[in-house]
């Protein structure tokens, strides 16, 4: 099957950048078409592998993971976040087969069959799938069998949200093929209680929505009381987002994530008792400061992270409308730095990373990025010193650790779309 798609801004962009190779005026257009071509050839490969498996066509969904540039463990008290969706996808064809029984197969995790009377929670790879099923089911809509076909270059356990894009792209393929009729943001709550209840992570919404309302060369300030955004211009310059993997995995169900999320809440509630609050996002530093006492040493440091990074967050999406990526960087140390020793959910691997980025000349900014306890740290990074910075890692890193980081360059991309 061919594949008749537009050509993609973000391939278009990627062109100019070598325009320069080629004779004036030549080149540029037979680039396009080849990288285009590249494109198709990869979707119509999915397609022929769908076909080999199940022996039928279906529909193709990509789904983006997401980097969040700055705003950690604000998502779920109702502050703000700065992530935006990126081109590492989970690529999902579907179609329905008329049974009352789901085929998956994953190009990373093997096959599964399931039965839509038997959504039960497990340690299974596809509770993601069975949860956004059984949120679907439960606002009413007709779900019927179907076949699917899962890959990825989303990296497992770097902190990109990979199970985020899972949810989001099954929810939206879901959608499609039985004609639900939900919106986006609708989808985005579907597949946050997927990781709710069928993974037992308490995440916020920050993962989902971005995943759903990633706008390519945009981040999005994420309101997560009010569920909606502002897309902020990201024109980083002579600078890329670079991600460097510390190869320490996380399980974040099985780590201290849900506990900080308790100790934010019991915050709360101590200073209800005597400020008119419903969140985090109520509080000032000034009754912070007033109920220390009151909250402990260690919640106290929960919370106190929590209300500087809100604050600082909107100070961040605000250097970056002004181009003003230095400031912009400083605010991601001090992000890590409140990560590390206040929220204590970083490790010494990504400390380090960071330490090794502050001391190397070539990065504005540097920390540790996701839920923490390992994944990468991102990186604002100047373009033309990211051979000598990536050897400079290499070498340092493996001497402590006797591993080596892995890198990946990113960009922000679209959210969740239907390719064909």
């Amino acid at each position: 099957m061919q594949v008749n798609r537009k050509p993609d801004a973000n391939i278009i962009g990627n062109a100019w950048c070598y325009v320069k190779l080629f004779p004036a005026g030549i080149g540029i257009f037979l680039l396009i078409a080849r990288m285009e071509k590249q494109t198709r050839n990869s979707f119509d490969r999915l397609q022929q592998r769908f076909q080999e498996y199940f022996g039928m066509s279906g529909t193709c969904i990509e789904a983006p993971g997401r980097i969040n540039l700055i705003g950690e463990h604000t998502d779920y008290n109702d502050g703000f976040v700065l992530p935006c969706a990126i081109q590492k996808t989970i690529r999902i064809i579907i179609a329905p087969n008329h049974t009352a029984g789901c085929k998956l197969v994953s190009e990373n995790f093997g096959s599964v069959e399931f039965l839509l009377t038997d959504l039960v929670q497990g340690p299974q790879w596809y509770n993601y799938v069975m949860g956004v099923v059984a949120g679907l089911i439960r606002k009413g809509k007709t779900i019927g069998g179907f076949n699917m076909y899962i890959d990825s270059d989303i990296p497992s356990g770097a902190g990109l949200s990979s199970s985020a894009a899972l949810c989001c792209g099954t929810g939206f393929a879901l959608n499609e093929v039985f004609n639900a009729g939900l919106s986006r943001l609708e989808l985005a709550f579907i597949a946050q209680q997927s990781e709710h209840e069928f993974a037992g992570l308490k995440c916020g919404i920050m993962d989902q929505y971005a995943s759903l309302f990633g706008k390519s060369k945009s981040a999005l300030l994420l309101d997560c009381r009010s569920v909606t955004h502002e897309e902020i211009p990201l024109n980083t310059g002579a600078y890329e987002l670079l991600l460097v993997h510390s190869k320490v995995s996380h399980n974040l169900a099985q780590s201290a994530y849900n506990n900080r999320r308790a100790a934010c809440e019991a915050g709360v509630e101590i200073l209800k008792q005597k400020y008119p609050i419903r969140s985090l996002r109520d509080v000032s530093q000034e009754i912070l400061s007033a109920g220390q006492q009151l909250l402990g040493p260690e919640i106290f440091r929960r919370c106190n992270f929590v209300v500087q990074e809100i604050e600082r967050t909107q100070h961040a999406a605000a250097l970056l409308k002004q181009n003003r990526l230095r400031e912009f960087g400083l605010l991601m140390y001090e992000t890590h730095w409140g990560l590390s020793r206040d929220y204590e959910v970083s490790c010494v691997e990504t400390d380090y990373l960071v330490e090794l980025a502050t001391t190397s000349g070539a990065v504005l900014g540097a920390r540790m990025m996701g839920g923490g306890f390992g994944g990468c740290t991102i990186n604002l990074v100047e373009s033309a010193k990211f051979d000598e910075l990536k050897s400079g890692f290499i070498e340092k890193y493996f001497a402590r650790f006797k591993k080596e980081p892995d890198f990946y360059q990113v960009s922000s991309g679209d959210g969740v779309k239907k390719i064909f």
